[in-house]
C-alpha cells in the first residue's frame, strides 16, 4: 500500500507539475520598495518618509488601484538600504484594505536605523535576489528606489541598472532633493533619470520639500500599481526605456566624489 501511495505521489509530481502550494501565486505586480536610510538622510526626513509609506497603504486610492488590476492583488516587500540593503518587511500579498493595513502596521512598528555609504548598485543586486526567492509570479516586476545621493559603493549604478533591466525588471526612482547631503548633487533628478531608472515605462518623481513626501509616495505607488500607461502619467521629455549609457552625463560622479573624500 505504501509503495502504491509513493508511486502515486511520484506520478503526480512528474506528470502534473509541482503541488499547488509550491507553485508561485500569480499577482499583477511584484514591487520592491527600496528606501534610503544612509547617513545623509536626516532623522526628520526618515520619519516623514516612513510615515509616507505607512499612510499610503491606508489610502482607499491605493487599495482601489490594487483591486482594479486583472487579478486584484499585488505582492510588496520593503527594503532599507545604504551601502548594503536589508529586507525589513517580507513579501506580503495585498488584495484589499485589511491586508494593506496589516502591511502598513508591520512597517510602522519597525525601528528606524541608519547605514553608512550609498550603494544603489548593491541595492538593485539585492532586490534581484528577492524576486528570485519570491513565492509570487508578477505580471510586472518593479523596483521603486528612493534616495538622496549618488552611488558611491559597489559597481557603478548603470552596470547594476542594465543587469536588472535585462531580467525584465523595471526601475523607478524617487530622488530626494530636500537638502544637500554628503552624497548629493544639485541635479540628482537628472542623475536618476540618466543613470538609475530603466525598463519599459520607467519614470521618476522628485521630492523637494519635506511636506512633499506623502503625496509623492502615494502618487508614485498608484502609478506603479496601475501602470504608467493606464495612469496617464505626464512624462515630459523622459524616454520610457533607458538601458544604454549616454555620453553626455557623468554617471560616475558619486564614485568620484567618494574618491576625493578618501584622499583628503
Amino acid at each position: 500500500m505504501k509503495r502504491l501511495c509513493a508511486l502515486a505521489v511520484c506520478c503526480s509530481l512528474v506528470g502534473g507539475g509541482a503541488p499547488a502550494e509550491l507553485r508561485p501565486l500569480d499577482v499583477d505586480l511584484e514591487l520592491v520598495l527600496a528606501v534610503d536610510i544612509s547617513y545623509s538622510m536626516e532623522i526628520d526626513e526618515q520619519q516623514v518618509q516612513r510615515r509616507g509609506y505607512v499612510n499610503a497603504f491606508l489610502q482607499p486610492a491605493l487599495v482601489n488601484a490594487i483591486q482594479g488590476g486583472s487579478l486584484g492583488r499585488i505582492a510588496v516587500t520593503y527594503v532599507e538600504w545604504g551601502g548594503s540593503a536589508a529586507q525589513v518587511v517580507p513579501w506580503t500579498l495585498i488584495d484589499g484594505p485589511d491586508s494593506a493595513a496589516r502591511f502598513a502596521e508591520e512597517l510602522r512598528l519597525r525601528p528606524l536605523r541608519r547605514l553608512p555609504f550609498t550603494s544603489i548598485s548593491n541595492t538593485l543586486a539585492f532586490s534581484r535576489k528577492l524576486f528570485q526567492a519570491s513565492r509570487f509570479a508578477g505580471v510586472r516586476r518593479v523596483i521603486d528606489i528612493s534616495g538622496d545621493g549618488t552611488n558611491n559603493a559597489g559597481v557603478p549604478a548603470p552596470v547594476a541598472r542594465n543587469s536588472t533591466v535585462a531580467q525584465g525588471i523595471v526601475i523607478d526612482g524617487l530622488p530626494i532633493m530636500i537638502r544637500p547631503g554628503s552624497a548629493s548633487i544639485p541635479d540628482l533628478d537628472a542623475y536618476y533619470a540618466e543613470c538609475v531608472i530603466g525598463g519599459p515605462g520607467a519614470f521618476l518623481l522628485t521630492v523637494k520639500e519635506l511636506g512633499d513626501f506623502a503625496g509623492a509616495i502615494l502618487k508614485k505607488l498608484v502609478i506603479e500599481i496601475v501602470g504608467p500607461e493606464v495612469s496617464g502619467l505626464e512624462r515630459g521629455a523622459l524616454p520610457l526605456e533607458r538601458v544604454a549609457d549616454r555620453g553626455d552625463y557623468n554617471c560616475f560622479v558619486g564614485e568620484e566624489m567618494q574618491e576625493r573624500r578618501t584622499v583628503q
